[in-house]
C-alpha cells in the first residue's frame, strides 16, 4: 500500500529568537520511553489528508483537509462517527499533479468573532497557487460560504512540484506562508536565491491591514520594507527548495520548519527574519553542487539533516507542548514520508543537537498537526489520523 501511495503523491512535499532556551523541559529521558501509533478517530476516514487544524473557538473541533478540495469538521472525541464537510472547493483546486491541491488551511486569531479562515491550493488555467480567504455561515458553524472567497495572494508555478502548502498566523498576528522554488528539480531557474520572485520563500504579510490596492499588507518590520534592490517586500525568508509544514512553538515563538531535499539530504531549519537557508547552493549542511562554486557566506545552516538511509522526504512537525506525553515536552517531533519514521529533535543547543527516533509508522506521514490542547496528531496519507501514546508493553 504505501507504494502505491507513493507513487501517487511522489514526494509530496517535493518571528522569534534564535534559539532560547526551555526552561519548562521535562527531564526524563524519552530514549527510556518505548511509543506506539494508535488511531485517534478509528471510525473516521479521509480522502488523502494534508493537514489538521482546531479552529482555537473553544469548541474543539477538528479539521481536516483533504488533497483534492475538501475540509471535514468533526468533534474531537475518539468515539466520533461521521465528519461533514466544512468546505468544499473542489471546482476550485487542482489536484491532478502529485503535489497539488488543497494544501493549508489557518484560522485567523479573532474567528470566534469574525469567522475568516484561510487555506492554500493549486489552481489551473494558469497554474498558480492562490491564497484565499473564507468565511463561516452565521447560521451554522459546521459549514463555510463557499461564495465568501476574497483571494488575498495569487502568483504563478512554472512546474506542479513544490508548491509548499503551509500557512499559520505567528503570534504576532501576520500571515505566514510556505513557498516552494517553483519545482523541477535543481531549481533550473535559480528561485530560492532571487528575491524578487515569491518562489522559494516564507512569507509575511498583514492580512488586517490591506494597502497598496492589494488585499494585504506588509509588515513594517518584514526584512526587505523599502529596498531598493526590487525585492518582493513580502518575503520574511528565503533559500528554500520545498518547505513541507513549519509550525511555531507556542511557548518560544520560534518558527521551525522541515525542507525537503533533492537527492541525498532533508532538513529542519528554525526560520530567522531575512534568513538565506541555502539552496540551491547548499543541500542541507552540504554543498549541491560543489564543481559549480559553493559560497556559503551568509547562508543559515539548518539545525538537522538526515540522510537516505533514514528517509527520502521529510514532513515538518510541532515542539510538543501537550501534557499527554510528558518526556517530549519542548522537543519538535517530526517525520519522514516516505520511510514512516517519527523522531524527537532537541536544538536547545544547536551546536549538539539531538535526535531521537521515537517509533517507525507503516504508512506514509503525510502531515502533523495539534488539537486546541497542543495534543499532536499524524494524518496518513492513506486516509486515518493517528497520536503518539506511551506504549506499555
Amino acid at each position: 500500500m504505501r507504494i502505491a501511495q507513493f507513487l501517487v503523491f511522489l514526494l509530496l512535499l517535493g518571528c522569534a529568537d534564535s534559539n532560547p532556551s526551555d526552561s519548562n523541559r521535562n527531564t526524563d529521558n524519552p530514549t527510556e520511553v518505548n511509543y506506539r501509533l494508535i488511531e485517534a478517530f478509528p471510525n473516521l476516514s479521509f480522502s488523502q489528508p494534508l493537514d489538521l487544524q482546531h479552529a482555537n473557538d473553544e469548541s474543539g473541533r477538528l479539521f481536516v483537509v483533504e488533497k483534492h478540495g475538501v475540509i471535514r469538521v468533526f468533534e474531537n472525541d475518539p468515539a466520533t462517527e461521521s465528519t461533514s464537510p466544512f468546505l468544499d472547493i473542489r471546482d476550485r483546486v487542482d489536484a491532478s499533479g502529485n503535489e497539488e491541491g488543497l494544501l493549508g488551511l489557518a484560522f485567523h486569531p479573532n474567528y470566534p468573532t469574525n469567522g475568516y479562515f484561510y487555506v492554500n491550493y493549486t489552481a489551473a488555467d494558469p497554474n498558480r497557487t492562490v491564497i484565499a480567504r473564507f468565511q463561516v455561515s452565521p447560521q451554522n458553524a459546521n459549514v463555510a460560504e463557499t461564495e465568501s472567497e476574497l483571494q488575498i495572494l495569487s502568483f504563478s508555478q512554472p512546474f506542479s512540484n513544490h508548491n509548499g502548502g503551509q500557512l499559520a498566523f505567528g503570534p504576532d498576528g501576520y500571515l505566514y506562508i510556505a513557498v516552494g522554488d517553483g519545482g523541477s528539480g535543481g531549481d533550473p531557474d535559480g528561485n530560492a536565491q532571487n528575491r524578487n520572485t515569491l518562489l522559494g520563500s516564507i512569507l509575511r504579510i498583514d492580512i488586517n491591514n490591506p494597502s497598496s490596492g492589494k488585499n494585504y499588507g506588509i509588515p513594517s518590520d518584514n526584512p526587505y520594507v523599502g529596498n531598493s534592490a526590487t525585492f518582493r517586500e513580502e518575503i520574511y525568508a528565503y533559500g528554500l527548495r520545498n518547505p513541507w509544514r513549519f509550525s511555531f512553538d507556542p511557548e518560544t515563538g520560534q518558527l521551525w520548519t522541515g525542507d525537503v531535499g533533492q537527492n541525498s539530504f532533508e532538513e529542519i531549519d528554525i526560520i530567522e527574519a531575512g534568513g538565506n537557508y541555502g539552496w540551491n547552493i547548499m543541500e542541507g549542511m552540504h554543498c549541491f553542487e560543489p564543481s559549480s562554486g559553493c559560497d556559503q557566506s551568509g547562508l543559515q545552516m539548518p539545525v538537522w539533516e538526515y540522510g537516505r538511509d533514514q528517509g527520502i522526504s521529510v514532513t515538518g512537525g510541532y515542539v510538543y507542548r501537550g501534557s499527554a506525553l510528558n518526556q517530549l515536552t519542548g522537543l519538535y517531533i517530526y517525520g519522514d514520508f516516505g520511510t514512516g519514521k517519527i523522531w524527537a529533535l532537541d536544538a536547545t543547543d544547536t551546536d549538539d543537537p539531538q535526535n531521537i527516533e521515537l517509533t517507525d509508522a507503516d504508512f506514509s506521514i503525510s502531515s502533523f498537526g495539534t488539537d486546541a490542547t497542543n495534543e499532536l496528531y499524524i494524518c496518513s496519507f492513506d486516509g486515518s489520523i493517528y497520536k503518539l501514546e506511551i506504549d506499555e508493553e
